[in-house]
């Protein structure tokens, strides 16, 4: 079994589609960037109200991926 590291990162999406949305454009957004994604755990999800309908979605998210050796 192969030993990795790896490096954990806190990432904020936000979408007016849906919470999903808010998930996948974060990664989407990290993956351009970092390498290895591995996982992802949603820390908090929030979001904003407008004339009493959600109007907005915004996630927290670990998201960790492996160190190169």
């Amino acid at each position: 079994m192969s030993e990795h590291i790896y490096k954990v990162v806190e990432l904020v999406g936000s979408s007016p589609i849906s919470s999903d949305d808010a998930i996948k454009k974060a990664i989407e957004r990290a993956a351009k960037t970092l390498h290895h994604l591995n996982w992802f755990e949603v820390v908090e999800t929030r979001g904003h109200i407008a004339d009493g309908k959600v109007a907005h979605f915004q996630v927290t998210i670990k998201v960790g991926f492996r160190i190169e050796e």
